[in-house]
């Protein structure tokens, strides 16, 4: 099955007293999928995984493959040993292009195949390059979408360029393509992806899962002034702080090194959500923070 639709990388809620909070979490998870999302991403990058203990990973994960039974999760994991960790049910894992070593399209493509042969699930790869500091050609791109297990890729490189059009100009059969650069998905939807992996949805989903099935410009327009702001400040203390503004988490915590997000980017952001939001209106968790109007 390609992987297609909207995807929603879960952010990982703590409770006031700093433990991870697993009832916020279910409720996020159960509120997007209502919403129209085709899954979510556990312990991606939004989710802070390297902050979280190994016991905190696992309840997570247990989580958010109970509440997915019938609906698609995707499991961040980026080494042989956490892909053994990802449940059979899965849909897929989120692997990431090697960091830092910089290894070579073909050190990428030969780390990558390893991995999926020893993957029990296809692997969603996850292209980030402003990131990982190693860039993959088209050319590069095509050959990971023909090793055995590979399902499709998470596109994040930073805009609309040269290989991305020619990867989209001629696509490989059977490969999905999903959009990770929330700011950009529309114009990466009219070139034909197959949808995105989006963490500006935690809030307006319904818009973001009506954007990635039937691209709309107007709506794309939209949405990407609400990312631009939910991405202000580092990935994903802004969404945090406007989840706790509407009431959907207790705290907007993050944990070191993140720190939490302005005050006014939380403001702007909020009011942006509210402005956007045409469809889905989720059952708050408990009462709205009261927050000053934003800023003209």
């Amino acid at each position: 099955m390609t992987p297609s639709g909207l995807y929603v990388p879960l952010i990982t809620p703590f409770a006031p007293d700093g433990t991870v909070d697993l009832p916020a979490l279910e409720r996020l998870a159960a509120d997007v999928l209502d919403a129209g999302a085709s899954g979510v991403v556990a312990l991606g990058t939004t989710a802070e995984p390297s902050c979280l203990t190994a016991s905190e990973r696992a309840s997570v994960l247990d989580l958010l493959t109970n509440v997915c039974r019938g609906a698609q999760l995707i499991v961040g994991a980026n080494d042989a040993a956490t892909l053994q960790a990802v449940p059979a049910s899965a849909a897929a894992a989120l692997t990431l292009v090697p960091p830092f070593v910089r290894p070579g399209a073909d050190g990428v493509i030969a780390h990558l195949t390893a991995l999926a042969a020893a993957s029990p699930v296809p692997l969603v790869i996850y292209h980030v390059p402003y990131r990982t500091a190693q860039p993959l050609p088209a050319e590069a791109i095509r050959r990971l979408a023909a090793v055995p297990g590979v399902a499709g890729m998470k596109l994040a490189v930073g805009g609309i360029d040269t290989d991305t059009m020619e990867l989209m100009a001629d696509p490989p059969p059977d490969f999905a393509i999903l959009g990770g650069d929330d700011i950009f998905i529309s114009p990466l939807l009219a070139l034909g992806a197959h949808g995105g992996i989006l963490a500006s949805a935690h809030v307006a989903t319904a818009d973001y899962a009506t954007l990635t099935r039937s691209w709309e410009p107007a709506l794309g327009h939209r949405l990407a002034r609400l990312s631009a702001a939910l991405f202000a400040e580092p990935n994903p203390t802004v969404i945090k702080g406007v989840l706790h503004a509407q009431g959907r988490i207790a705290t907007p915590d993050v944990r070191l090194p993140l720190l939490p997000a302005a005050p006014q980017s939380v403001r702007t952001a909020d009011h942006r959500s509210r402005m956007t939001r045409t469809t889905f209106q989720p059952d708050l968790a408990g009462p709205e923070v009261q927050m000053p109007p934003p800023a003209p």
